[in-house]
């Protein structure tokens, strides 16, 4: 364990990298089949990823963290390292000779890039610096016609609650003007009555967690203190750029709800227990109500789910009227030709195809003239091989980004054809890839919008032969 009294360990210093590399070097050295073992992983402040053959738990029982407690404590030094330089996360390749000759290099990080998911490949590339994805660009439509559902009825409301919740302390006129201020938009009349009950303050129940649960009982939820209401806008719903680009914002005409990432209109004030937020939405789907209620699923990146017509059903617990109408009939935005869905780019192609994803294929590649010339054509990800030409990529003019394997983006780099319309790109890597060549490509691919590289710093260092 880190002694808390000694010097904080350096991130390049290969003292702070001794015992994972000592841990990768036991644990692999009977596998090892060429004249030195090669491993690569990543660590992170939040978790980390290492190519190690864990212990199996004792049958009976599942695995626990003493059965981890030896990988545990070697990763911890550099934790305490990346905390101190204030680093989230970094990769590392390592070559290690059964003399005890070790190479390390640390890749990166780097501002433009994001850290890639259980892998020491990078992930997405930001090539365009502040640029988000089109769904989290969008805003609501207008809905001339909205209204606030009959059933809504303050007076109710402030009634209802004040009779269950005799002793809540309720915020005052003042401080529901500074929420206002605060957030930027005026607190809809059934949100007010709320407040007026119960200002929702941990310290206003002297931390009485009784007090607490009558309260979720009072309203339906979670509810936030008024000082913890926020704006559920787009920038708060966050979205790795790789998954953030395959989705689509798509409002059916029947919809209560619009189909957004988040909307400046919708007013987050409660959780449902498991990470859902409920908002007051007032930005309404074409058959939706001004202030009604809906879910933000923590499990969905764009849309919500309608609770109810308005705050006073959801506390008196009224079913909704309207819970929208049948499925759209329009082609989808966004389409998915693989071995178990679509069977072709010709089956995908329309005028509203936003994102094109070529996965796993075992037949003759594809071309991408059906795509050619669509107008809302943004994302194209496209399976390592499923590609005829990789140079039709040329064609699509509107990309915003695009997902490639290795050797597509090479030849596209080499032909000098990178499509210079991207926001940000990603090299799609299967399988236990160098994460070097990757790392060469990807700092091609961020020169050509002069992004910052992913820095490679190479320690040497020799911890002698295994015992």
């Amino acid at each position: 364990m880190t002694d808390q009294n000694s010097p904080s360990p350096s991130l390049h210093d290969l003292a702070t990298w001794e015992p994972v590399l000592r841990l990768l070097r036991n644990n692999g050295a009977g596998e090892q089949t060429g004249p030195s073992l090669r491993v690569a992983g990543r660590i992170g402040r939040g978790g980390w990823s290492l190519p190690l053959r864990r212990r199996l738990a004792p049958s009976g029982r599942a695995a626990q963290a003493v059965d981890m407690r030896d990988e545990a404590e070697a990763v911890e030094r550099v934790r305490h390292a990346l905390a101190d330089a204030g680093v989230d996360d970094i990769s590392f390749t390592a070559e290690i000779v059964p003399t005890g000759k070790t190479t390390l290099r640390l890749l990166g990080p780097s501002p433009a890039v994001e850290p890639g998911i259980g892998t020491p490949h990078p992930g997405a590339l930001l090539l365009v610096e502040g640029a988000v994805p089109h769904p989290w660009r969008c805003l609501p439509e207008p809905a001339p016609g909205a209204a606030p559902a009959p059933s809504a009825d303050p007076a109710l409301l402030e009634r209802t609650l004040r009779e269950r919740l005799p002793d809540a302390t309720g915020a005052t006129e003042a401080e529901i003007a500074t929420a206002e201020a605060r957030l930027g938009v005026t607190l809809p009349e059934e949100l007010k009555a709320l407040y007026r009950v119960t200002r929702s303050r941990w310290q206003d129940r002297c931390e009485d967690h009784e007090a607490a649960e009558r309260a979720c009982r009072a309203v339906g939820c979670e509810l936030f203190a008024l000082d913890d209401l926020y704006i559920a806008d787009a920038s708060s719903r966050h979205c790795r750029w790789e998954f953030a680009a395959r989705e689509a914002v798509i409002t059916p005409p029947h919809a209560a709800v619009q189909g957004l990432v988040g909307s400046p209109g919708w007013i987050a004030f409660g959780d449902n227990g498991g990470g859902d937020r409920l908002a007051v939405d007032l930005t309404p789907g074409p058959r939706g109500h001004v202030g009604q209620i809906i879910m933000l699923s923590h499990e969905e990146n764009t849309g919500a789910e309608l609770l109810a017509d308005c705050l006073t059903d959801l506390v008196l617990d009224r079913p909704g009227k309207h819970h929208g109408g049948g499925g759209d009939d329009q082609p989808p935005a966004v389409a998915h030709v693989n071995i178990r869905s679509l069977r072709s780019v010709e089956a995908a192609a329309h005028p509203g195809l936003e994102v094109l994803s070529l996965g796993v294929w075992d037949d003759e590649p594809f071309s991408l003239a059906p795509v050619t010339g669509l107008p809302r054509l943004r994302t194209l990800t496209a399976y390592p091989g499923t590609l005829a030409d990789p140079l039709e990529i040329t064609k699509l003019t509107g990309l915003e980004f695009l997902g490639l394997g290795p050797q597509e983006w090479r030849v596209l780099l080499d032909a000098g054809a990178v499509p210079r319309s991207l926001s940000a790109a990603a090299i799609t890597v299967h399988g236990n890839q160098d994460p070097l060549p990757i790392v060469a490509i990807a700092n091609e691919l961020l020169a050509l919008w002069d992004r910052p590289q992913i820095i490679q710093t190479v320690l040497e260092g020799d911890f002698g032969p295994l015992p």
